[in-house]
């Protein structure tokens, strides 16, 4: 496994020419903490981080003033070729919470966030066993039934007061992303 099997892409990206007020809205819809900055051939020139648009506050000179003026030039990226360790190891060393992906040297590929490298290290179906939980106890107020999951396939366990509150235990699982059967016993 390496970046490319990690990375998200096509990445979101802005031009050296994008306002800053432009690169604000992006980052806020998207919720991301920077974008790359790419010249028309797709070429890695910067990064825009929330930070540097913050420290260049938003005066209406600076809020149409191009991202080039505000982002970083010097970017650490990587290659394709770098295992989830070594993308683990560069971000925590230089603490990004991305780490933009470049072929032949420059060209921007993808992207690698902190939540993909954590989604590589936590089995599907452990997450998805947390959704589950999560729900039944906000159903139930508290940790009544034992949730178990192979392969999106659901399996919950443990005492029912009723067949009425079976059935609502299964619609609600049924409910939860993910999820590819159900299977309720007492």
């Amino acid at each position: 496994m390496n970046a490319a099997d990690v990375m998200t892409s096509p990445a979101v990206v802005v031009s050296p020419a994008t306002t800053v007020r432009e690169a604000s809205a992006v980052l806020g819809d998207h919720g991301f903490s920077a974008l790359p900055v790419v010249d028309d051939e797709g070429g890695l020139v910067g990064i825009v981080s929330g930070a540097d648009l913050l420290m260049a506050g938003m005066t209406p000179e600076t809020a149409n003033s191009p991202v080039a003026r505000v982002m970083r030039k010097s970017v650490i990226s990587a290659p394709m070729s770098a295992t989830p360790a070594e993308l683990t190891a560069t971000m925590l060393s230089q603490r990004l919470r991305c780490l933009p992906i470049v072929s032949n040297g420059q060209l921007l590929v993808g992207v690698v966030s902190r939540s993909d490298l954590l989604r590589i290290l936590t089995p599907a179906d452990a997450v998805l066993a947390a959704r589950v939980d999560a729900a039944l106890r906000s159903y139930s107020g508290s940790p009544r039934w034992t949730v178990e999951v192979h392969d999106g396939e659901v399996s919950v366990s443990g005492p029912f007061a009723d067949v009425a509150e079976r059935k609502v235990v299964e619609a609600l699982v049924r409910t939860v992303p993910g999820v590819r059967g159900t299977q309720v016993a007492s």
